[in-house]
């Protein structure tokens, strides 16, 4: 009881509605784990309710940190109230589609195939767009947060920002592929537009639940790697303050703000390499030579920057 009542305590001035839909998604994802094992069907390779587990599990992430994020407001908490509600609905409303589709055992994203999955497919498009805006609004809003601690401060905001990115990069996905674009010009009418990865048709082998290939190029990982910066930098943050206590050093919040800034740079220049590596066709798990040179120097930048970081008086 007291680990419940110190949570409701420090979660007394969160945004309620985004409160409530992290946890109803949080126990949906648990919902989606029992689907997965009482319903072995499959689509394009991989379990019909894998999609539906994921976007949970992110959903939730995302709402518990817009719900922490809006109770920083100083100003405009009501635009922004607002606008979370409205986030809100256009998620459940998105997810609902999902989980038809899934049940029918039809595809959800870039499916066309019949009058309704391409209706099905242009409102959750729609959708998207609408929470896309909501999110670059809620987004400036948080640029104006006063946060104290200079290192949640700017946490907050590449967070944000990041976040934003990551989400745009999902428009990836929608260009029609090679073998598509070919279909429509012999006439031929694509059962999908767009595609998750690159270099072949999708449903090829992948890794197990996320599903990102092992053989080809996959655009939802620097999608799904931007997103959640909004979670990682806020993350990186708390960390650092946790660990002050034990090391001297970091109860200087300058340091600490350093040190996110450059978590920050390291975090966009690993979105950035991601995005690069899908759009060479090239597997997470085989990269090549100039892919892992290009991850070492991100490495060896991040540590530079962290040992000047610390140094610097």
């Amino acid at each position: 009881m007291t680990i419940l009542a110190d949570l409701r305590s420090r979660t007394r001035g969160w945004h309620r509605p985004s409160a409530l839909a992290a946890a109803t998604l949080a126990v949906t994802a648990v919902l989606c784990v029992a689907a997965l094992l009482l319903d072995q069907r499959t689509l394009a390779g991989a379990p019909i309710w894998a999609k539906p587990f994921k976007f949970a599990v992110s959903g939730a992430l995302y709402f518990a940190t817009w719900s922490w994020l809006v109770s920083l407001l100083p100003r405009f908490r009501r635009t922004a109230s607002w606008l979370t509600n409205l986030l809100v609905l256009i998620f459940a409303a998105e997810y609902v589609l999902l989980v038809f589709q899934a049940a029918r055992g039809r595809a959800s994203h870039f499916n066309i195939a019949t009058p309704q999955d391409a209706a099905i497919y242009s409102v959750m498009g729609k959708m998207i767009m609408g929470l896309w805006g909501a999110t670059l609004v809620l987004t400036l809003l948080v640029l104006f947060t006063k946060v104290e601690d200079r290192a949640s401060y700017w946490a907050v905001r590449a967070g944000a920002v990041l976040s934003l990115a990551g989400i745009s990069l999902g428009i990836l996905m929608t260009n029609p592929s090679a073998q598509q674009l070919a279909q429509w010009q012999t006439g031929g009418h694509p059962d999908m537009v767009g595609a998750h990865t690159v270099g072949i048709a999708d449903g090829g082998p992948g890794l197990p639940i996320l599903g990102w290939s092992t053989v080809a190029g996959d655009l939802r990982i620097p999608h799904f790697v931007g997103m959640h910066a909004l979670q990682a930098l806020p993350l990186l943050a708390i960390g650092l303050a946790a660990l002050a206590s034990r090391f001297p050093r970091l109860r200087d919040d300058a340091v600490r703000a350093r040190l996110v800034l450059v978590g920050a740079a390291g975090y966009a220049g690993l979105t950035a390499l991601v995005t690069w590596q899908a759009l060479r066709a090239q597997s997470i798990v085989h990269p090549d030579a100039t892919t892992l040179g290009a991850a070492a120097l991100l490495v060896a930048a991040a540590g530079l920057g962290s040992f000047a970081a610390v140094r610097v008086r």
